[in-house]
């Protein structure tokens, strides 16, 4: 059950209108994490914002798409598993193979499965990570630029996953649900 209602996007007004204008334009309709982002126009300014950044840079779509799976998984946000196995299907044009791998963090591209291992640690040691971490991620041709890629997709994925969690947003994608419960 839903704890946080999402606008419609007829009755938004404001900097909520704006912003529904915008993502309505490019993406045809505005998602329901969106819509109830949108009761606070900071915070989803401040999601599509980053979003947008993370968006230029050097990982590319399919990592980016994998990394969410990934993350959405360990924090066992159904929204976005079922938002990002939609996404990664129909814009990353990931495999249903690939994109179960990637929700255990995995992948048979070894560049691929590095970022995901970091983006795994990263969430299991809540950003805590090791040196040790860091240079099998160098060791496995990682940028550091790329590194501070992973690190801003996986803030971005626990944001919309808190989010989500939080409000029970309803799902408005096809649903997949986490094979189980983040430990709390």
């Amino acid at each position: 059950m839903k704890r946080l209602q999402a606008i419609n996007p007829d009755q938004a007004t404001g900097k909520t209108k704006e912003l529904f204008t915008a993502i309505q334009s490019q993406l045809g309709v505005v998602p329901n994490m969106m819509r109830t982002m949108g009761n606070s126009p900071a915070f989803l300014e401040a999601y599509l914002n980053l979003s947008g950044a993370l968006s230029h840079g050097t990982l590319g779509l399919k990592n980016s798409a994998m990394i969410a799976l990934a993350v959405a998984e360990a924090n066992s946000c159904n929204y976005c598993l079922s938002a990002h196995t939609y996404l990664g299907a129909n814009l990353a044009k990931l495999d249903d193979a690939t994109m179960e791998a990637a929700r255990l963090g995995t992948s048979t591209n070894e560049k691929s499965n590095a970022i995901l291992q970091l983006a795994k640690t990263l969430v299991a040691k809540k950003g805590l990570t090791s040196n040790a971490d860091v240079a099998a991620a160098k060791a496995a041709g990682i940028t550091e630029g790329e590194i501070g890629e992973i690190v801003g997709h996986v803030a971005l994925n626990i944001l919309t996953n808190y989010f989500n969690n939080t409000a029970q947003t309803e799902i408005d994608f096809p649903v997949v649900e986490a094979r189980q419960l983040a430990a709390i």
